[in-house]
């Protein structure tokens, strides 16, 4: 009997995994989640079960390119009428392992094996969804729908991030994105209030800075702007275009030497001497 209904977040709270790696899979074809009503991702025991193979792949210390690599190369070496949920995975000696019924084999090399003796991973049982008992969790669900429709639903994505606003309204994440999605739309002025909602609850949170100065610029606050890049860079030194944007500022401001000082420092960083 498959279990339906659990969400990114639920999905990849079960395994330990990221939600943004759940809905990079479900996005790549490796999952085959429905749709629920909002449009979110629903994923199904049998997305479970591939989640859970890819999670003990990843605990035998594969790299996790290799991992992700073998798994696309068995969607093309998979039959027509079967889905990638159905084989189980395993790694065995630093190989990784398929079995779908009777045949074994490497995705990697695509060799067929007759080493059975190699453990595989037994089925798991359908757990149900965690209770959302908390406004945090409703909030960070909310989130994470706006994170599934951003690609394809940006209204419904920017609904999604004042839903969750509205369950907790320091929601770090929601401020963000929601105020890039008003960028986008040529609202800078709305996005700059996100952007400053946002680092009232996580000073350090380097996106908001940058996005921060980037909606100032757009609505003619250099100064402003350069104190939030700097603001940017005291949280990460190494961001080459915070240190362009700057240059392009402080020249345009009549600030030469700053300007010169930042578009180096920005060359180091991307290698162009």
């Amino acid at each position: 009997m498959e279990a339906v209904g659990y969400t990114s977040r639920e999905a990849a709270g079960l395994f330990g995994l990221k939600p943004a790696r759940v809905r990079a899979m479900a996005r790549s074809g490796l999952l085959s989640p429905t749709r629920g009503e909002r449009h979110e991702y629903r994923f199904t025991f049998q997305d479970l079960v591939l989640l859970r193979s890819l999670k003990s792949l990843l605990d035998s210390r594969l790299p996790r390119r290799r991992v992700h690599n073998a798994l696309r190369q068995l969607v093309h070496q998979m039959p027509a009428d079967r889905k990638l949920s159905e084989v189980r995975l395993a790694a065995d000696a630093g190989r990784i392992l398929a079995q779908d019924g009777d045949l074994l084999w490497n995705p990697e090399s695509g060799q067929v094996l007759f080493d059975f003796n190699t453990t595989m991973p037994s089925a798991i049982e359908p757990l149900a969804p965690p209770p959302h008992t908390t406004r945090d969790a409703q909030a960070e669900d909310w989130y994470q729908h706006g994170l599934d429709l951003e690609p394809f639903d940006p209204d419904g994505a920017r609904a999604a991030y004042h839903q969750a606003l509205a369950i907790v309204p320091r929601h770090a994440g929601s401020h963000v994105n929601l105020g890039r999605l008003l960028q986008a739309i040529g609202a800078p002025a709305e996005a700059i209030k996100h952007y400053r909602a946002a680092l009232e609850t996580e000073p350090g949170h380097v996106m908001a800075a940058f996005n921060l100065g980037t909606a100032l610029e757009e609505v003619g606050e250099d100064d402003e702007a350069i104190a939030a890049y700097r603001g940017a860079l005291r949280i990460d030194p190494m961001l080459a275009d915070v240190h362009y944007n700057l240059s392009q500022l402080y020249q345009r401001n009549g600030h030469k030497l700053p300007a010169l000082l930042h578009l180096k420092k920005y060359r180091e960083l991307v290698g162009s001497g």
